[in-house]
């Protein structure tokens, strides 16, 4: 992989893996202990928050598709890029609608039990924090 697209790979990866680690594994959970935050309360703030992580997310994912798209690549880069970028598809195409339409409901009053959909969205967010290491590791590799 050319030195240039392979920098641009790996640091838009890290800053990617930054923000889902901040985010899912830091932020989400500790919402929820905070004094005085309800379940309405953090879901509506988390709904807030993990709507601007997938926007920044889905640009980091292109810039990711670009730079690798234009560096010649080696098979690990490209693997460990399509495995990222459909683990997050997967996520807003088929998780996160499941997940908000929950949302809408306990928002309304309705008291649910946990959701397997939030499950399934934590390890897809396990798969895609290896995915990115993986990635930021391989294109970073080449520089």
């Amino acid at each position: 992989m050319n030195a240039p697209s392979a920098a641009v790979a790996g640091a838009a990866a890290f800053t990617w893996l930054g923000m889902v680690l901040a985010i899912s594994f830091l932020e989400a959970p500790l919402k929820f202990r905070a004094p005085g935050v309800t379940v309405p309360l953090g879901l509506g703030i988390g709904r807030l928050v993990f709507r601007a992580l997938n926007i920044v997310e889905s640009v980091l994912a292109v810039v990711v598709v670009v730079a690798v798209a234009t560096g010649s690549p080696s098979v690990f880069v490209t693997v460990f890029t399509a495995s990222v970028v459909v683990l997050l598809a997967v996520q807003l195409a088929a998780v996160r609608p499941v997940l908000n339409r929950r949302s809408d409901r306990v928002l309304t009053g309705e008291e649910l039990p946990r959701s397997r959909a939030h499950f399934t969205y934590i390890g897809l967010e396990v798969l895609k924090t290896a995915g990115l290491i993986a990635l930021g590791t391989a294109a970073l590799a080449a520089v």
